[in-house]
C-alpha cells in the first residue's frame, strides 16, 4: 500500500464532503458557494452564519462537515483549513404537473444539486 504523503507532495491534501440531492435548484446554490470559495474556513462559516439565502445552512453543514473530516483523519486544526473547491451541480430534476383552465397541464420542475466542499491546508507558495 502506498503512503498517501508521497503521493503528489507538492500538492496539500484535501479533504471533502458533499450534500447530494438538495432540494435547492443548483443556480440557486451556487450564489452560496460563490461567497466561500478561497476564503478561510473561519471566514467562511462566518459568511454563512450571516447568509439570508435558503442554501446558506445547507452550504454550511457540508462546510463542516469536511472540517470535521479534516480534523478526524490527519488531526488538522481546523482554524488553519481554507475552502479549495466548492461545486455545485445539478442533480435529477422531478418533474410533477399542475392543472391549468381547458384540462391542460403545465409543468412543475422541482429541481436538486449536488453540493461538493473541499478544505485544505494553505499553500506554503
Amino acid at each position: 500500500m502506498a503512503n498517501r504523503s508521497n503521493k503528489n507532495s507538492d500538492k496539500p491534501q484535501e479533504f471533502h464532503a458533499s450534500h447530494r440531492y438538495a432540494r435547492i435548484s443548483a443556480r440557486k446554490a451556487r450564489l452560496v458557494v460563490d461567497l466561500i470559495r478561497g476564503s478561510s474556513v473561519e471566514n467562511a462559516l462566518r459568511e454563512l452564519d450571516i447568509c439570508k439565502k435558503r442554501a446558506g445552512p445547507m452550504v454550511r453543514k457540508v462546510l463542516r462537515s469536511a472540517c470535521a473530516n479534516a480534523t478526524q483523519k490527519e488531526g488538522l486544526d481546523a482554524s488553519n483549513l481554507v475552502v479549495s473547491t466548492a461545486v455545485v451541480d445539478e442533480g435529477p430534476t422531478m418533474k410533477r404537473w399542475r392543472p391549468r383552465s381547458m384540462g391542460r397541464a403545465f409543468p412543475i420542475m422541482k429541481r436538486t444539486c449536488h453540493i461538493k466542499v473541499a478544505v485544505s491546508e494553505p499553500s506554503k507558495a
